[in-house]
């Protein structure tokens, strides 16, 4: 790096708000995700009782993984197991500090939370995105239906393409939502796909989030 990004990089690390708050601020946030509609006949996949997250053990394929990579601004996501290949978009925080989605309107599209690490860096990156909207499913409706060894791709601006393997897959209440469980630091590069999930209501929307997590095992 050249002086210029190195300075560039550090300003940037000291914006980044710690995960002990950052947590409690997506718990709020991410509730903004669950405007879809929820009036389908079949409503979106929900995760199955054994693709939970064990954080007690630490596959063979984890104990290999490539070293974190430096920063750079992740600009694909895919997920071939159910057929997600969408482009991203940077999301900060709306002026109420709660996580802005990508704009509903458009269903193929996810956002990478911008006050975590990038995907690929060591820590844990986030990525957000709708289950549907007003039209029909969107880009992450699906999620509830990936599994233990499904992988999620990243393509990075810096031609790299960071793969993770999925180890768990959990939908928690919002009013009850682990934050330092699913954003704390594992101490490797770790990636949080974010979707809505659980029951349904009109009044208020999706009562959960689905929460997919995965860590890098490869990088292309």
């Amino acid at each position: 790096m050249s002086v210029a990004e190195l300075a560039e990089e550090e300003e940037r690390r000291r914006r980044r708000a710690p995960w002990g708050v950052i947590a409690l601020v997506l718990l709020t946030g991410l509730a903004l995700i669950r405007n879809g509609s929820g009036e389908f006949d079949v409503g979106p996949p929900q995760p199955a009782p054994a693709a939970a997250a064990d954080a007690g053990t630490t596959p063979d394929t984890f104990l290999n993984a490539p070293q974190p990579l430096p920063y750079s601004v992740p600009d694909r996501v895919r997920i071939p197991a159910i057929q997600v290949d969408a482009p991203m978009m940077p999301v900060g925080l709306d002026a109420e500090g709660w996580v802005d989605a990508p704009p509903p309107e458009d269903p193929n599209l996810a956002g990478w939370f911008t006050g975590a690490v990038a995907p690929g860096e060591k820590g844990t990156a986030v990525v957000v995105g709708h289950v549907d909207n007003q039209r029909g499913p969107a880009v992450f409706y699906g999620l509830g239906a990936l599994k233990r060894g499904n992988l999620v791709e990243i393509t990075r601006q810096d031609g790299k393409t960071t793969v993770f393997e999925i180890y768990g897959v959990e939908v928690f209440e919002k009013n009850n939502f682990p934050g330092d469980r699913v954003y704390g630091s594992k101490g490797a590069a770790e990636l949080r796909v974010i979707t809505c999930g659980g029951g349904f209501s009109q009044q208020n929307g999706y009562d959960g989030n689905v929460v997919v997590f995965a860590r890098l095992v490869e990088v292309r």
